[in-house]
């Protein structure tokens, strides 16, 4: 009954929609590129943000066109009595979830110079993942998590917010789908929290990252069972630099896109070809070798962390108890290895690659 008044809610906002008072202007142009104009606030809270988002989901979900724009409608409350909406277009994006999922990841799109306050102000574009298929909330959720947990490492780190969206079709009438998403830090907003330029090279490698920051990096995925990234072919992975980009071990490297992680082991997630593993649950180190005391300094922040990393997932109240403690489990077998012998030493010694 609750969704059916709030169903009839949305729709009347709609239909009135010109003279909502704080509707954006209809003659605004598009954001071109992942953009954010100044400090935005999105991301700068933990709650949960329930929004509807209106298009023709009917024809998004069958032609999964990346370079088509739907006519969208994003609804938002900002108080108990006092609601935003925001006309936008958005798209299909993503690699291999743009033609694996039912519903794939979407890239909103909103108007340029757009003066309407609440928690979407100063952003132009952002990104969006979905759940990729019904049945595949638990996924999303995980994954929402792992962001979360190397945001407890490093600020050189995309943060996220989760939302609950309702979706509604507007090609056919339909029972709103009724899904949670999760949303990307815009890259511009990223550069400007961190003092920091994407760098746009084909010619970066492991060598050229900091030490601390290329390690860090490659032994989280190691941790959660990720071998979905590359540094030179700038796959799954943001490169920026503070100040002037120097060459060797001058630069920053952040991952993103950790679907095929085995923490998260989607249905669908295969290992990277070519490392001879069964099963994205196994683990295999891609990182550059170093010596035995370089590894043991980099692993202690993870020893450290663990019970602060522990807690993003105990605490998460989305996560059912089942997910969690397999979530646990997993990280269990990359913490045993920290033991007398320091027998993870020797498996990063054993996996590492030279250059």
């Amino acid at each position: 009954m609750k969704k059916a008044i709030l169903l009839s809610f949305l729709l009347s906002v709609i239909s009135t929609i010109t003279s909502f008072g704080q509707l954006d202007s209809l003659n605004m142009k598009y954001a071109v590129s992942d953009t954010v104009r100044d400090d935005i606030i999105l991301f700068d809270r933990d709650d949960l943000m329930e929004i509807s988002l209106r298009f023709d989901i009917t024809h998004y979900r069958r032609k999964k066109d990346e370079s088509q724009y739907f006519d969208a409608t994003l609804i938002y409350h900002t108080s108990p009595s006092d609601s935003i909406v925001k006309t936008l277009k958005l798209r299909p994006r993503g690699i291999s979830r743009l033609s694996i999922c039912d519903f794939p990841p979407i890239m909103l799109n909103f108007k340029k110079q757009d003066s309407v306050g609440g928690e979407f102000s100063k952003i132009d574009k952002i990104k969006m993942v979905t759940h990729c298929s019904a049945g595949g909330e638990d996924y999303l959720l995980k994954e929402f998590l792992v962001y979360k947990m190397f945001n407890v490492l490093t600020e050189y780190s995309f943060r996220v917010r989760l939302v609950r969206v309702n979706y509604i079709n507007t090609f056919k009438e339909s029972k709103p789908i009724r899904e949670f998403a999760f949303l990307i830090e815009p890259v511009k907003s990223l550069e400007k929290r961190t003092n920091s330029k994407e760098i746009d090279s084909a010619h970066v490698t492991q060598k050229h990252i900091r030490r601390q920051v290329m390690d860090r990096m490659a032994i989280f995925n190691y941790m959660i069972g990720n071998t979905d990234w590359s540094v030179p072919i700038r796959h799954n992975t943001l490169t920026i630099a503070q100040g002037q980009y120097g060459g060797l071990e001058s630069g920053i490297i952040i991952p993103y896109d950790f679907d095929y992680s085995g923490l998260v082991n989607t249905d669908y997630a295969i290992p990277f070809e070519g490392l001879g593993l069964e099963s994205v649950r196994e683990r295999k180190y891609l990182g550059v070798c170093r010596s035995e005391s370089e590894f043991l300094e980099a692993l202690a922040e993870f020893r450290d962390k663990k019970e602060e990393i522990y807690k993003v997932i105990n605490d998460f109240e989305y996560l059912d108890a089942r997910n969690k403690k397999e979530m646990i489990n997993y990280l269990e077998g990359f913490y045993k290895s920290f033991d007398k012998r320091n027998s993870i030493v020797f498996q990063l010694l054993k996996d590492c690659l030279e250059f």
